[in-house]
């Protein structure tokens, strides 16, 4: 385990460079932004950390490849979303069938049929929520955000009922506590608008972490 959690750092690191790279270049069909998304190695560390995470939470198991691949997947989209105000279908849409599949294998190797249901049920449920809260505040969800919560609920799912509802409630909190630190350093203004994707992620990161069994 150690051994592992010592190289899944600088694997993290090259990722977080492409992601990085992958983020700066959005969108793909038009000539590049810029280079890169953020000044390195700010991504590149992001990734790392969470690569770490998800190893100490996850463990040398089936399911940790689907985890890797959430946070790589959720770095991009941050970064893409806090620069463009924007969830990519072209990323969030084959995102949700990649880890489905991948949680698909896990719950094959390991005969958890519970779980992977739970983890579609969840991808439904947020879905369904986030598109009610869409439909009734449509300014402040857009519907890149309810189908980022189909993705997200599908790994939260797979944990358990908890951490999908804890996730879908701290998401609104990290939202408000992020406003108000940017309100007091004036990064934005009363009017201004922060896009919902990176608050939902890092409640999505802080879900899997209060989940964990070493915490109950």
């Amino acid at each position: 385990m150690t051994v592992l959690l010592a190289l899944v750092v600088p694997f993290g690191m090259a990722v977080g460079y492409v992601v990085n790279r992958a983020a700066g270049r959005f969108p793909w069909d038009e000539p590049a932004s810029a280079r890169y998304a953020a000044p390195s190695p700010v991504v590149e560390l992001v990734t790392a950390l969470l690569f770490f995470l998800a190893v100490a939470r996850f463990g040398l198991s089936w399911e940790l490849p689907a985890y890797l691949f959430l946070a790589a997947v959720g770095v991009l989209l941050a970064a893409i979303d806090l620069r463009h105000r924007l969830l990519p279908n072209r990323v969030v849409v084959p995102s949700i069938g990649i880890g489905a599949g991948l949680l698909a294998l896990a719950a094959a190797v390991e005969q958890d049929g519970p779980a992977l249901l739970r983890a579609v049920l969840g991808a439904v449920v947020l879905f369904a929520l986030f598109l009610v809260l869409a439909l009734i505040a449509p300014s402040g969800l857009g519907m890149g955000d309810v189908k980022l919560a189909a993705l997200l609920g599908l790994f939260l799912g797979w944990v358990g009922w908890q951490a999908v509802f804890v996730a879908a409630a701290a998401s609104f909190v990290v939202q408000a506590v992020l406003a108000l630190v940017l309100l007091a350093t004036r990064r934005i203004g009363l009017k201004g608008q922060l896009p919902f994707g990176p608050a939902m992620l890092l409640a999505t990161v802080l879900a899997l972490g209060w989940s964990a069994p070493s915490l109950h």
